[in-house]
């Protein structure tokens, strides 16, 4: 897993669940290649992101589960 540390720079499109709250309390999910995906929190966009592999996202879904 890596990280970069302003989720802004990434020149994809973020989006996040219809379920997140009203007040944008989730985080955000990126496609950043076909291998990596990006996840940031919403409420501070320029802040850091982590850079997972699609694996290593589906392990993150399916814990959250």
């Amino acid at each position: 897993m890596n990280h970069i540390e302003d989720a802004s720079t990434l020149p994809v499109t973020w989006w996040k669940s219809s379920a997140s709250g009203a007040q944008s309390d989730c985080v955000e999910c990126a496609v950043v290649d076909p291998e990596r995906v990006a996840v940031r929190d919403s409420k501070n966009p320029t802040g850091p992101a982590l850079l997972l592999t699609r694996d290593q996202f589906a392990g993150l879904v399916a814990g959250v589960k």
